[in-house]
């Protein structure tokens, strides 16, 4: 059996975001959603959740590139004093390094967005990460811990096949070739986190899709995935959406690239195309 969770990533970022991917699940193939706990759009989600109870939702776990939920002085060594936490994924890998963020202010602050999303009535499928942050040893460390506590047991694996990456990195011109190069050397990191995954008991797709194509997610380079895909369940990560005032003033490197996506997702072809070659479109609860 081929099933595939077609994950949408970024819910509650701005409404426009939101918009986007309800449309994509309620006309498209997007089954699951991971929520943003500090996004702006927050409460806009969490509404759009409970009308949408098939709608598998997961949290989208931040330690870069945004505001704490977690008092900063609690995380003294994670957020700064106005609760801004680390801009980038490289700022907060350097951080890692030398040792300066103390893995229970990780915890914490983890603790915090997922405690904020059960207090709005909803029950986690699943974990992921923010720019993949949870691929770093040490933060997939603190977010298996925390996942446990919580009894979240399926986590994203975010490591894409090398096969895919490889004939992505010249699909479309120097992004994709960076994009997919980054994904290559993040590779090395999977054995640790395939051992702590196991340690825990964390449930995971066996395949990942997506992380070369972010930003040039089409039609096309769906049903092409759809073509070479394996045995097993597959998760595809997605970021569609509707570009509204709110998103072209966000920092956010996807703006009409979310409308691109969301096109294809709803595409009747490839909706056929999945229908065609038998694969089972499912979310994370799928996994328990």
């Amino acid at each position: 059996m081929t099933g595939m969770i077609v994950n949408a990533d970024d819910f509650g970022y701005t409404r426009g975001v939101n918009a986007g991917i309800i449309r994509g699940f309620r006309d498209g193939i997007v089954t699951s959603t991971t929520m943003m706990a500090n996004g702006r759009a927050f409460d806009d989600a969490v509404e759009y959740a409970k009308e949408n109870p098939k709608l598998g939702v997961g949290c989208h776990l931040m330690l870069v590139d945004g505001v704490a939920v977690e008092t900063p002085s609690a995380i003294p060594s994670l957020a700064d004093r106005e609760g801004n936490l680390p801009a980038t994924v490289g700022s907060l890998a350097a951080k890692l390094l030398a040792g300066a963020v103390r893995r229970e202010d990780i915890a914490r602050e983890l603790r915090a967005q997922i405690t904020k999303v059960l207090n709005a009535g909803i029950t986690p499928t699943h974990l992921d990460s923010h720019k993949h942050t949870h691929s770093h040893p040490k933060v997939m460390e603190q977010m298996v811990k925390v996942a446990s506590e919580f009894g979240i047991h399926c986590i994203r694996k975010p490591f894409e096949g090398a096969g895919s990456l490889v004939k992505s990195a010249f699909a479309d011109g120097w992004s994709s070739f960076r994009q997919s190069t980054k994904a290559l050397l993040a590779r090395t990191a999977e054995p640790q986190f395939q051992k702590v995954a196991r340690n825990h008991g964390m449930r995971m797709p066996e395949h990942f899709w997506g992380v070369a194509a972010t930003g040039h997610l089409n039609r096309e380079s769906i049903l092409s995935m759809l073509e070479s895909m394996p045995e097993g369940v597959n998760e595809l990560m997605c970021h569609p959406g509707q570009c509204d005032d709110e998103l072209k003033h966000s920092r956010t490197r996807l703006k009409r690239e979310r409308e691109v996506e969301l096109e294809a997702l709803t595409h009747p072809e490839v909706r056929a195309a999945i229908e065609r070659q038998g694969i089972k479109l499912m979310d994370y609860r799928g996994l328990n």
